[in-house]
């Protein structure tokens, strides 16, 4: 039976962990804020590139699909997945939810067939376990501090990669951010590209330098734009669910206290009246 000192000391316990979680809540709304507000000014810049792209292609026709970075390489060849987890844990069903987006996908393949780039330890353990093959962690910088570089130096290993014949295609798995409150697992496909919208014709406009060479400086941007663009919402998504979670946890932790605290003055109540009891009945023996 609980005694009355173990759910004081029980009680002190949970009082410390809520204060350690509702911290943690308070850093990571913090961080939210700061990433939602790039991944959301970010998104302009990526939509007015895929824009241009467009345009241009309206002014190439059918010589886009010559382009080798809108070709569809070779059936047999593997597929390169970027995923992106998490490098820490406390986040929720985070990187849950993105793997069990990515479970039916690999079912349906063989899996040597599928090589992985991952940003994240989280995933990167994940896949570990699994046995799949990993072409690359990157790690270099932290998750948390990606920037556009780092999205560059990825975009040119893939890539590189890519137009080697390696890859037939390749795709990013991440989480999209769409509010502080919903944020949805999804896929995306970064090579070959395709342009969801119809080509705008240019019109009779002299281009300088020409529509190959724009195109030639455009796509790569494009590309960095995308992957940098699915980094900062995945990150934006990750610390929306870290601040749900901890928030979560802080309010078990109050029920948890209400809880023991009704169990200890109900125990000290029962230690109460038993002392009267006895004291009563040794006046009345003495009596």
């Amino acid at each position: 039976m609980t005694s009355i000192r173990d759910l004081r000391t029980r009680i002190k316990s949970v009082g410390s962990i809520k204060q350690i979680t509702r911290a943690m809540e308070m850093v990571a709304a913090t961080k939210l804020r700061r990433f939602q507000t790039r991944a959301v000014t970010s998104r302009p810049y990526a939509q007015e590139i895929v824009h241009m792209l467009e345009r241009l292609a309206g002014s190439m026709g059918e010589r886009m699909a010559e382009h080798p970075l809108f070709r569809r390489g070779g059936e047999e060849k593997p597929t390169g997945v970027v995923l992106v987890s998490s490098d820490r844990g406390l986040c929720g069903a985070y990187n849950s939810n993105l793997l069990r987006l990515l479970e039916p996908w690999l079912a349906e393949r063989d899996e040597q067939q599928v090589e992985f780039y991952v940003f994240g330890r989280k995933g990167y353990q994940y896949l570990s376990k699994r046995g799949l093959k990993i072409g690359r962690l990157l790690v270099d910088p932290p998750l948390e501090k990606v920037d556009y570089r780092a999205a560059a130096r990825g975009v040119r290993v893939l890539t590189e990669a890519f137009l080697s014949g390696k890859y037939k295609d390749v795709v990013i798995v991440y989480t999209a951010f769409d509010s502080p409150s919903r944020f949805v697992p999804k896929w995306t496909k970064l090579v070959p590209i395709e342009l969801s919208g119809p080509a705008a014709e240019v019109g009779d406009v002299l281009l300088e330098p020409s529509v190959e060479d724009l195109l030639e400086r455009l796509v790569p941007r494009y590309l960095e734009a995308r992957l940098f663009n699915a980094l900062l919402e995945s990150i934006a998504s990750e610390y929306a669910m870290r601040r749900i979670s901890m928030k979560n946890a802080t309010d078990a932790g109050t029920e948890m206290q209400d809880i023991l605290r009704k169990q200890y003055n109900r125990k000290r109540q029962e230690s109460i009246t038993k002392e009267l009891l006895d004291i009563v009945g040794g006046a009345e023996a003495v009596r």
